[in-house]
């Protein structure tokens, strides 16, 4: 019996096999990339790179999946790569621990990758991200801000050219059109109001200049709605 019965009996054997042939990439492993990835891991996908060069620290453990006592201080991409393995010994995983640099966004985006999640926090990164995707023809699906959101109805997908009330996706519009790109990317983000006073502001390490404050299950959200987004698209698309 294997470990994906279920996932046949729903999907089929033509949909298990085409997601495991998929080639994912995922960009950010914290509260949205983590679940993304694990999603994406579970649903029977045999390919995947996973990218991020942070640590985990104590603050982390309110809505990471990988973040616990035991894991403070250790690789988030690491941490992840071996929960992965331990889902599915056959993945073929490449782990990158790194930040994405303007120019490493260019080298790691490639037409080998069916699908790519762009789950990083910081705004910079994310229109490099954005971008060399873009340019290069790759699909993408990009996460808004999950920070200073409460309502878990309220989340959504669209085109970013069509989000509100998400104060990161104004900002990245803005910031992709100085690119020229206007359109063409997917967004996870919530039309609630951002709660204001949740938010603080930084010494700007890693292009984070603030952070709003966030819910444990929220990220979660837009993990799982990036995943199910890739998932469906991979099962459904032609041959």
């Amino acid at each position: 019996m294997s470990w994906l019965e279920r996932t046949e009996l729903l999907v089929q054997k033509e949909g298990l096999e085409k997601l495991k042939k998929a080639n994912i990439l995922v960009v950010g492993l914290g509260g949205v990339g983590s679940y993304a990835a694990e999603f994406i891991a579970r649903a029977g996908v045999q390919k995947m790179t996973i990218v991020d060069g942070d640590v985990f620290d104590e603050t982390n453990k309110n809505r990471q999946l990988t973040a616990l006592d035991s894991t403070i201080g250790k690789s988030k991409a690491r941490v992840l790569a071996a929960r992965l393995i331990d889902i599915n010994p056959e993945i073929e995983l490449t782990v990158l621990e790194e930040f994405l640099s303007p120019e490493r966004a260019f080298e790691i985006v490639t037409k080998e990758f069916d699908y790519v999640l762009d789950c990083i926090d910081s705004i910079t990164p994310k229109v490099n991200l954005i971008v060399a995707a873009r340019r290069k023809k790759v699909k993408i699906i990009s996460s808004m801000g999950a920070g200073g959101k409460l309502d878990a109805t309220k989340v959504k997908i669209k085109d970013i050219a069509n989000t509100k009330n998400c104060t990161m996706a104004r900002v990245l519009r803005k910031r992709l059109k100085e690119r020229k790109v206007n359109k063409g990317v997917k967004a996870v983000y919530s039309e609630e109001m951002q709660i204001s006073k949740s938010v603080k502001r930084t010494d700007g390490t890693h292009f984070k200049k603030s952070y709003y404050g966030t819910i444990s299950y929220m990220p979660a959200l837009f993990g799982l709605q990036a995943a199910a987004f890739v998932v469906n698209f991979i099962i459904n698309r032609k041959k």
